[in-house]
């Protein structure tokens, strides 16, 4: 199980707006900052898409948790 404050920090940091959901744009530069600078965005999207419960392409910290906690 992850500490929930570690995660909303991680979350937050991938957060690059502040508006509280991470979209495919956000998440490929959060991988890209990390040294994975081979994910495009179309697979950033996937990614994306497989942890979102609601169907709005985006990810929640919510979602973000919920996943973490699988």
């Amino acid at each position: 199980m992850a500490d929930i404050e570690e995660a909303r920090k991680q979350f937050d940091r991938i957060d690059l707006d502040g508006d509280g959901l991470i979209t495919a744009a956000e998440f490929k530069t959060a991988l890209a900052q990390q040294g994975d600078w081979h994910v495009t965005e179309s697979v950033a999207e996937a990614i994306i898409n497989s942890r979102d419960l609601n169907g709005d392409k985006l990810m929640s910290f919510d979602e973000f948790w919920s996943y973490l906690n699988k």
